[in-house]
C-alpha cells in the first residue's frame, strides 16, 4: 500500500496557484495580442517570428506574474 500523501496548509501566498494562474492567464490574454500585434510587423522568416514572439511574449508573462501575484496577496485568507 503506498504511503498517504500529506496535505498542506501554506502561510501566505499559494505559489503553485500562482504559477498555474498566471500560465492560464498568460496564454489567454497573451497569443491574442502576439496574433494582432504580428499581422502588422513584416516577419519573413521563422527566426524572426521567434523573436518577435519572445519579444512581446515576454513582457505580457511578466506583467501578468505581477499582476497574479498582487491579486493573490491581497486576497489571501
Amino acid at each position: 500500500m503506498p504511503e498517504r500523501v500529506e496535505t498542506t496548509t501554506p502561510d501566505g501566498v499559494d505559489y503553485g496557484w500562482v504559477m498555474q494562474t498566471t500560465f492560464v492567464a498568460t496564454i489567454l490574454v497573451g497569443a491574442p495580442l502576439v496574433a494582432v500585434l504580428s499581422a502588422t510587423t513584416p516577419l519573413p522568416t521563422w527566426a524572426d517570428r521567434v523573436e518577435f514572439a519572445i519579444r512581446v511574449g515576454a513582457p505580457v508573462w511578466l506583467v501578468t506574474s505581477i499582476v497574479v501575484f498582487a491579486y493573490a496577496r491581497r486576497n489571501q485568507t
